[in-house]
């Protein structure tokens, strides 16, 4: 269906399994269910090892990337410009520009690209010139564009050459006295006096136009064809035709064509403004992501920007969301967390459900929609559910998502003990990856008690030997990463999925204290080993953030 309006469905940043597949999961549910919108899943981040692998083994693929929701060039009204080649008259360019109210123009090559730029003001300054004799030769004018513009018609001559040498003057004197003022080249404004015509001619000119609608005579004609010289017969008198001819010159003599501003159809509109402010020009091409022209903006189209529509699925928090949220129009959030802190314009459907994993409300809401779950989009959600409750093992883990999980399992014909283990292998197998990957492979960060900022990431793995050697590679790089983006404090867990325990890495100011509250455990060896903790959402955050209220979260 065509016009159909885009909403992205989208994640949080560095998603998972489960922000991943319930977008794919949410976009298809809604799809199916309307009519006059497409729904399309995308990612914030990069896709981890573990999602990878579950994409590939059910043949799914990923989501379209989406780093920015701000609005874009494309998201305003761009004034399509009319059709305008370089070398059309002025009088043409200023018509084409009167016709669609415009009062700048691009001048577009043969396959839609940008060679110049021309306003009103440029045609105006060149009207206004009326002293320059030689303008229309130096303009390198054409024929054919000389006889439109004064209404004309060739009557002899190639009227696609070019007047490229002489000046243009009005030839009504008598033929002796024209012989002191007219050269060999010159284009001459005349009468109706076959004398005249014929003292021209002898003289070389390039071109003659007459006025009146006069006809010359076979004579004048013959002559004239004998030497190359053009004949233009207009039915304007001689001040009108002195008057327009200047706006016969072609475009490209006026045209701007060097550091034009111009605008890509994919820039950000914050990122422009300022320069529309800087220039003040009416209007600015934009170009398009195959390197066309496609038409112009003004700052007047900041006033009329259509927000980016968009649905999150498993988060509600502003930090974890796709930058520049504040500037989209958010119309649903599906999600499993506390509430968190983003905020809307207008009252929305907000589906937060305290189960373990998202994929667990889409398997409720194809239910509810009595809609036929794809073997695919089963084996995806099913995927979620298994990462997001390490295998059952999260304390997040309800009955709702074990029945989901088994539901799920049965329509995409998988062993869940067998996928859960090679998923979670696939997902932890992080031995040729930077420490960088690993840290924000699933990283989120959280605002405390007093405005502190913390940030916390996690690895999952039922390989005791793999966390110990990514252990040695995050240690450092925790110092490094500290500090930067506004967080003071930052904490890793190390998740033992079969022991069901969690080695907690720490570093920042405050963050051994905060630590040493939350769970009432001192550190061994620069780090906090906890017991029965394997979910950073229910376990793990709620207590560093009752720690913080403690403690007021000052242990500077």
């Amino acid at each position: 269906m065509k016009n159909q309006e885009k909403i992205f469905v989208i994640g949080h940043k560095n998603p998972d399994t489960d922000s991943i597949c319930s977008a794919i999961a949410y976009a298809d549910i809604k799809n199916r269910t309307t009519q006059d919108k497409k729904y399309i899943p995308k990612r914030a981040g990069q896709i981890n090892e573990e999602t990878e692998y579950v994409l590939n083994r059910f043949g799914v693929q990923p989501p379209g990337y989406l780093s920015n929701i701000g609005t874009q060039v494309k998201d305003m009204e761009i004034r399509v410009s009319p059709d305008a080649d370089k070398s059309m008259s002025l009088k043409n360019a200023w018509d084409l520009m009167q016709e669609n109210s415009i009062v700048s123009l691009p001048i577009r090559d043969k396959n839609g690209g940008l060679e110049g730029l021309i306003t009103i003001g440029d045609i105006a300054q060149t009207y206004m010139d009326t002293t320059d004799s030689y303008l229309l030769s130096r303009a390198r004018t054409q024929y054919k564009r000389i006889a439109e513009t004064i209404d004309g018609i060739i009557v002899e001559g190639n009227e696609h050459g070019y007047f490229i040498d002489g000046k243009v003057l009005v030839g009504t004197a008598n033929p002796e006295m024209m012989k002191e003022y007219i050269e060999e080249n010159d284009m001459l404004i005349m009468g109706d006096r076959e004398e005249d015509h014929l003292q021209a001619i002898k003289q070389n000119v390039s071109c003659i136009i007459v006025g009146m609608g006069i006809e010359v005579s076979d004579n004048v004609i013959q002559l004239a064809h004998e030497k190359d010289i053009i004949i233009i017969m207009s039915p304007y008198d001689t001040f009108t035709i002195a008057r327009l001819i200047n706006q016969s010159i072609p475009v490209n003599y006026i045209m701007k064509k060097d550091n034009l501003i111009t605008f890509s159809t994919e820039d950000f509109t914050d990122d422009i403004q300022d320069v529309m402010i800087k220039h003040r020009h009416r209007a600015f091409p934009v170009i398009n992501k195959r390197g066309k022209c496609v038409g112009t903006i003004s700052r007047r189209n900041f006033l009329d920007i259509t927000k980016k529509k968009v649905v999150l699925v498993d988060h509600n928090e502003k930090d974890q969301a796709v930058d520049n949220i504040e500037k989209a129009e958010i119309l649903e959030i599906i999600d499993h967390h506390k509430l968190g802190s983003l905020e809307t314009m207008q009252p929305i459907s907000f589906r937060n459900q305290p189960v373990g994993c998202t994929g667990t409300i889409m398997y409720q809401m194809y239910g509810e929609q009595k809609l036929e779950i794809p073997p695919k989009i089963a084996g995806l959600l099913c995927a979620a559910i298994i990462s997001d409750t390490l295998m059952f093992r999260s304390p997040t883990c309800t009955i709702q998502d074990k029945m989901a999980a088994g539901a799920l399992a049965l329509i995409a014909e998988i062993d869940i003990e067998k996928f859960a283990k090679e998923m979670f292998k696939a997902g932890s197998n992080l031995k040729d990856k930077a420490p960088e990957e690993i840290f924000y492979q699933d990283y989120k960060k959280f605002i405390a008690e007093g405005d502190v900022m913390f940030g916390v990431g996690q690895i999952s793995s039922m390989d005791e030997e793999e966390l110990k050697k990514i252990k040695e590679k995050l240690v450092p790089f925790m110092v490094s990463e500290c500090g930067r983006h506004g967080v003071s404090r930052v904490y890793f867990m190390l998740t033992n999925i079969m022991e069901r325990s969690t080695e907690l890495l720490y570093y920042g100011d405050g963050s051994e204290e905060m630590a040493k509250i939350a769970f009432k455990l001192e550190p061994v060896e620069g780090a906090f080993h906890l017991e029965g903790v394997v979910s950073r959402k229910k376990q793990l955050i709620p207590a560093l953030m009752e720690a913080s209220q403690l403690s007021g979260a000052d242990y500077s």
